[in-house]
């Protein structure tokens, strides 16, 4: 009966379009095949609900919970689930709903507490009580649908109550009024910064909700929270034990409960709602909306026109989330231009720009600038621009800032909305210059626009900034066979695409396999682009032979020449172009220039990537890595290594370390890390470097470039601090953790480059100095290891000695390499 959805369930089907069926089949004239869940109005085949059903028992409690990912939501409200079910006589049901972006996502809780057995699988739609724990999710989502008559709505935010009736929308503040709901707010942001919790706001809001609920008694979960807190956070310590009852003992005294105004009643929808600049077709009428969560409101017809399922690029960009609380404020007085600030950004959300003369008459009177230094740039201005409204405020890019006197310095964001504006212009009205300065210098290459921007990676990804830095370096000739996995989820979760185009319209093409055959797939599309650029040799090889002038042949014996060379096929291509559209008298030459037409994409030389995970490389698809390696093709493999399967829950792969604590591997992984880079090595015409941006952006610049220009296979593999390895000093130290890796001998760095070996050189170059920093003080500053002090404590010393042995094996082994004894 229920067909036409894909993936259609029950926690989808609500009981008013059950009832819809029953209402279709009763009537004198039913549809006979018909859809629900979907509003169908091209084949119009869809059932109308006409009213709405709650099948709850009365006495039921039903609770919905917005929350950030990573705030330490879905998991407060898992326990919470687990505490009224094995506490109390209560029956309970949850379900948790995330949007398709990494830990900084929407997450949506759904909580059902009752004296009856509950039998509705389907998401709730009526509420007794809602929670936001973000901020600017108020102008977000429609927060408060569904939240019944005399309902309790808390509201995690920064404002005080006097200043509510000028920042929250009309709509809510109507809807506030109308229905009598019991309005509180709590600072729970703050009180978790202050406890020292950071961005988990988590037991400040389930205490909060402990107390309004009234589902058990306050002291009974005050009591059960803390055991909570004991067997979910007990193996990160006692300090962090501590935070978490601070918490609990925070959030109950700190609620403020909302006088309303009833002038409330009478505002208006657009009331207090930010201006929403102009957007594409496809942002407004299907992004906009499926990012509001309201993407089963999108009728069939939205979609028509669209029978290929594409989506445009760059969609990310008009997304403008606005999560973060603080946001780097740029100090020119003490920057040195260096640019490494845009290096290390996960998100590219802060950017240098030089302008000209009359760019800087026009900038906004806020749009400080300095004079830009360097050969070349003589009579420019330079100024270093945060995206507001796109950072995540993880913080990396002060963490990497050299100047003494940080140039760069964290501000709460409702002080930065000057640089919404400045945001704008810089990107609308400065001109690319980047053809001024050298891309293969740390500061040259990020004056190149990154042609990925706005992802939906966690805070601090360890990922990103490696794929960002390959489209500012390649991305207008960019081709990506993306495994299934974190990047995959980054790199395109539907509506939002963060792989964009430049000026000219081009930029990386992108498409995303499975996880044990992205190395194969990524072949596919070399042979595809080798054939057919073949193809353009042989075509311009017979048109040398024509009796054509001599200055219309000179092009194609310059590409031929140098087709596999990036710079040199580029060069190339704009001289073919000129010559494609002449009248000869030859008709086989015409025929030639127009079959050279039908296939300009090819002309100049393709980058192809393979990209992923090290659960993907290192496990899964390794059979079809090893096989693309070996092929001898020009393919370019990344490797996202988090020594984890980050995207699926944890879980411990080949190349997790000694000692490491993940699924599967509880109680210290017991076997040592694959070194894939020396099993590649061994084929001696494979590219092989082990980077890590945090350590050596140099090393890491000059490894992407020499694998790139590289004429055969190469492997990059690239150290990515992920949230999975619980850094105690938080991710905003992504990049200083793989300093600290580095410097311990937990991680090396190296170049083996095939083509030394012609000039009778070594291949292989460890870039690595000889490790001096404490191992285990390391390993002690993940939780993935530490932890296992606790849980293990027998094995800990044992595993951790056997670990710094291994990574002390491996130096040695590399440093054998590098003098040429083995």
């Amino acid at each position: 009966i229920i067909g036409g959805r894909y993936g259609l369930s029950s926690k989808d089907t609500t009981p008013a379009q059950i009832k819809a069926v029953f209402d279709n089949l009763r009537s004198s004239n039913p549809k006979n095949g018909f859809t629900i869940g979907i509003v169908d109005d091209v084949t119009h085949t869809s059932l109308e609900v006409q009213e709405h059903v709650n099948t709850s028992p009365e006495d039921t409690i039903r609770c919905k919970f917005w929350g950030f990912g990573s705030d330490g939501t879905v998991g407060a409200n898992k326990d919470a689930i687990k505490i009224i079910g094995d506490k109390t006589p209560l029956y309970v049901q949850g379900y948790f709903a995330y949007d398709s972006h990494k830990s900084g996502g929407v997450t949506i809780s759904h909580l059902r507490f009752g004296k009856k057995p509950i039998r509705s699988t389907y998401l709730i739609d009526e509420a007794d009580y809602t929670a936001c724990h973000k901020q600017s999710y108020v102008y977000q989502y429609d927060i408060l649908s569904g939240l019944k008559k005399g309902g309790t709505f808390v509201l995690n935010t920064i404002w005080k109550e006097e200043d509510l009736d000028k920042k929250l929308p009309g709509k809510m503040k109507k809807y506030i009024a109308q229905n009598n709901i019991n309005f509180y707010i709590i600072d729970a942001t703050h009180i978790a910064m202050d406890i020292g919790l950071g961005a988990r706001i988590n037991m400040v809001m389930q205490a909060a909700f402990f107390k309004l609920s009234n589902v058990i008694p306050l002291n009974d979960a005050v009591e059960y929270l803390k055991e909570a807190i004991v067997h979910s956070y007990g193996a990160k310590g006692e300090k962090v034990v501590n935070m978490n009852y601070a918490a609990v003992d925070r959030g109950i005294n700190a609620l403020i409960k909302v006088k309303v105004p009833e002038a409330w009643e009478n505002a208006t929808d657009e009331e207090n709602m930010p201006a929403i600049p102009p957007r594409p077709d496809f942002v407004k009428n299907i992004a906009d909306v499926m990012n509001r969560q309201e993407g089963d409101s999108l009728p069939v017809s939205a979609f028509v026109g669209r029978e290929n399922g594409e989506f445009p690029q760059g969609t990310a960009a008009y997304e403008k989330r606005n999560v973060a609380v603080e946001i780097p404020e740029w100090q020119p007085g003490t920057c040195i231009e260096c640019n490494q600030c845009a290096f290390a950004c996960p998100h590219a959300v802060i950017r240098p720009f030089l302008l000209n003369e009359e760019e800087v008459k026009q900038a906004p009177k806020d749009f400080v600038t300095k004079k830009a230094t360097g050969k070349g740039l003589e009579g420019l201005q330079y100024r270093v621009q945060i995206s507001p409204l796109d950072c995540t405020g993880c913080g990396v890019c002060v963490d990497v800032c050299p100047t003494p006197q940080k140039s760069l310095v964290m501000k709460p964001i409702e002080n930065q909305e000057k640089e919404i504006p400045n945001w704008d212009f810089a990107i609308k009205n400065i001109s690319d210059k980047s053809d001024l300065v050298l891309t293969d210098t740390i500061r040259g290459s990020q004056f190149a626009r990154p042609l990925l921007e706005f992802s939906g990676a966690c805070p601090g990804c360890g990922e990103t900034p490696y794929a960002k830095l390959t489209t500012q370096l390649f991305g207008d000739r960019m081709m990506i066979a993306n495994a299934t996995g974190c990047s995959s989820i980054w790199g395109a979760s539907a509506p939002s695409t963060p792989y964009t185009t430049n000026v000219e319209g081009k930029g990386p093409a992108w498409a995303n396999s499975l996880f044990e055959d992205n190395a194969e797939y990524a072949m596919g599309m070399a042979l595809g682009v080798k054939y057919a650029r073949e193809s353009l040799t042989d075509l311009m090889r017979e048109f040398l032979t024509l009796n054509v002038p001599q200055n219309l042949k000179d092009p194609f014996k310059e590409w031929i020449d140098g087709k596999d060379d990036a710079r040199a096929s580029k060069a190339a291509t704009l001289k073919i172009l000129k010559v494609l559209d002449k009248k000869l008298s030859d008709s086989r030459a015409m025929e030639i220039l127009k079959e050279i037409k039908n296939r300009s994409d090819m002309l100049i030389k393709k980058s192809i990537w393979a990209f992923g995970g090290d659960g993907w490389a290192y496990d899964i698809d390794y059979g079809g890595l090893d096989h693309v390696l070996a092929s001898g093709e020009d393919i370019n493999v990344l490797v996202f290594d988090t020594e984890v399967y980050s995207n699926t829950g944890g879980q411990a792969s080949k190349s997790s370390p000694e000692a490491a604590v993940a699924q599967f591997t509880a109680s210290g992984k017991r076997t040592a890390k694959k070194d894939l880079g020396r099993m590649a090595m061994t084929y001696g015409y494979v590219y092989v470097a082990q980077v890590a941006m945090g350590a050596n952006m140099n090393q890491c610049l000059k490894a992407m470039i020499e694998a790139e220009n590289y004429n055969g296979p190469s492997l990059v593999i690239a150290y990515s601090p992920c949230i999975n390895h619980g850094i105690k000093a938080g991710m905003g130290k992504m990049a200083d953790q793989e300093k600290k890796a580095v410097e311990a001998g937990y991680w090396h760095l190296y170049r083996y480059n095939p083509l030394l070996r012609k000039d009778g050189k070594n291949p292989f170059v460890l870039d690595s100095k000889e490790p001096k920093a404490s191992f285990l003080d390391f390993l002690m500053s993940e939780v993935r290891y530490s932890s296992l002090k606790i849980t293990f404590p027998d094995v800990a010393d044992d595993l951790f000695k056997k670990a710094e042995e291994d990574a002390k094996e491996r130096y040695e082994t590399y440093k054998k390499l590098s003098e040429g004894s083995i």
